[in-house]
């Protein structure tokens, strides 16, 4: 049974990894740059950091930046499962886990991971509230004395699914948009109340960049010292 459900995951998670890839090649990707050494592709960054960014918009960073030496913290969760191994086919590391909930071995190994490569948390996974950071990343970076990159992404009009996270589906041939915070800097040995003031100004800065990069891509317009993007697996297959 437990091969069998191996082999389900591992097939399943090769065809969401087909579907990815095709489905969002279709889209038009623009990014926007606080700090342009931020992006794991750009000549002066400088790892390891810590990405964060909402749970219902995963597809696009993993599609954009496969390869790029990340260790990406991935539910438990059955329903992950799949998620979990198609990143993996696109060059992620995966740690499995949460790091709030009897996330302690989760934890330990993203400790590890970082010594190595970048780490991309979703702040509000694995089950909610949405749009809600839990303390986790914060907390790492703090501990692990990383810089925090969070990022806005945001599609033109996105078909939602009914789940906790209204997980966002573009639409094909439609815009992305990507809107990245300059490297923030977290303290050593918070305390709980200091710990809590952290997470709070880190929510508001991603709430801002979401609503940011939502709004440019319904609008469609123009901002100044925007780039077209493209996946790393596109430009390895040209």
């Amino acid at each position: 049974m437990d091969s069998w459900k191996k082999l389900k995951t591992k097939l399943g998670g090769l065809g969401v990894y087909a579907l990815m890839r095709r489905w969002m090649s279709t889209l038009d990707y623009q990014k926007l740059l606080y700090d342009p050494t931020v992006d794991p592709v750009d000549p002066g960054f400088q790892p390891p950091v810590i990405y964060a960014f909402w749970h219902e918009y995963i597809p696009c960073p993993v599609y954009l930046r496969p390869h790029c030496r990340v260790a990406m913290l991935i539910s438990r969760h059955r329903d992950a499962d799949w998620l979990g191994e198609a990143a993996r086919h696109m060059g992620f590391r995966i740690v499995r886990g949460s790091t709030t909930r009897g996330g302690s071995a989760a934890i330990r190994e993203l400790v590890q991971a970082s010594r190595q490569m970048s780490l991309a948390i979703t702040p509000d996974g694995p089950r909610g509230p949405r749009r809600r950071v839990a303390p986790g990343c914060v907390y790492l970076a703090s501990r692990l004395q990383l810089p925090l990159v969070v990022f806005g992404v945001g599609y033109d009009r996105p078909w939602r699914v009914p789940t906790w996270d209204r997980f966002a589906v573009p639409r094909p041939y439609s815009r992305a948009r990507v809107v990245m915070s300059p490297p923030l800097r977290v303290p050593a040995d918070l305390d709980r109340d200091s710990l809590e003031k952290h997470r709070q100004s880190v929510e508001a800065v991603l709430h801002r960049l979401t609503d940011e990069a939502e709004d440019w891509a319904r609008s469609g317009e123009r901002r100044c010292g925007q780039q077209a993007v493209r996946s790393q697996a596109m430009r390895k297959m040209r």
